[in-house]
């Protein structure tokens, strides 16, 4: 499939990255080709610098965000929460229009310092947020309970025996999703039901930052027992 994945951070390569390996047509969107081409510092989480990630990722192309949306079968959000609706309104509502619009990110809010506080929280989601803006868009959240690199290689923590959670208004879209999850070797995907669901599935993330200061590393996820 041709898939855009937007966002530069550590989160958005990595799912380029694993989708090319896996025969997929991928996309990194951002705001500026060529600035994000460039850069020389290390990432946020001290990964390479991107214009390094892509020399070894040649197979993946870098585009705005509308050209990257506009070419693509889905569309990833894996952008800075906080920045995830500006992002997806420069990739253009017409480009997103009957989509699938996966959507990773977390709304995390720093103004009060680490660890992040979630905003919005309880009663909406950046998911619901995300569908209300892309009313035409197939929106389904998931991923974001868990580190980029468990995410694409969930054989990495306890040989995969842990669960993924979606949630989304379309059926069919939360199908195709699977599908992704599944190629990524994710095998206990729990369908939460419709959008709303996804404020579960965000606020699980406040746990999450208190279980990685426990443990001293990310490499870690949930396992729903039952």
């Amino acid at each position: 499939m041709r898939i855009a994945v937007m966002g530069t951070g550590s989160v958005g390569p990595t799912i380029a990255g694993a989708l090319s390996a896996l025969g997929h047509d991928v996309v990194i969107g951002t705001r500026d080709p060529q600035a994000t081409l460039a850069r020389t510092e290390p990432g946020a989480t001290g990964g390479p610098p991107f214009g390094a990630w892509h020399a070894a990722h040649s197979g993946v192309s870098v585009a705005t965000y509308a050209d990257a949306a506009a070419a693509a079968d889905i569309v990833i959000n894996a952008t800075n929460g906080a920045g995830s609706l500006e992002a997806l309104a420069a990739a253009g509502a017409e480009n997103l229009a009957g989509k699938v619009l996966m959507d990773v990110a977390n709304p995390l809010d720093f103004s009060h310092g680490f660890p992040p506080s979630l905003n919005p929280v309880n009663t909406d989601s950046l998911a619901e947020q995300i569908q209300r803006a892309f009313p035409e868009a197939r929106v389904v959240k998931t991923l974001n309970t868990m580190t980029a690199s468990v995410m694409v290689d969930p054989a990495s923590v306890a040989g995969g025996d842990h669960s993924v959670f979606v949630s989304g208004n379309d059926a069919a879209a939360k199908e195709v999703v699977g599908g992704l999850l599944a190629g990524f070797g994710h095998r206990d995907i729990i369908d939460l039901g419709d959008i709303t669901t996804a404020r579960g599935a965000e606020m699980v993330l406040p746990i999450w930052v208190r279980i990685w200061g426990v443990l001293g590393t990310p490499a870690f996820n949930f396992k729903i027992a039952r």
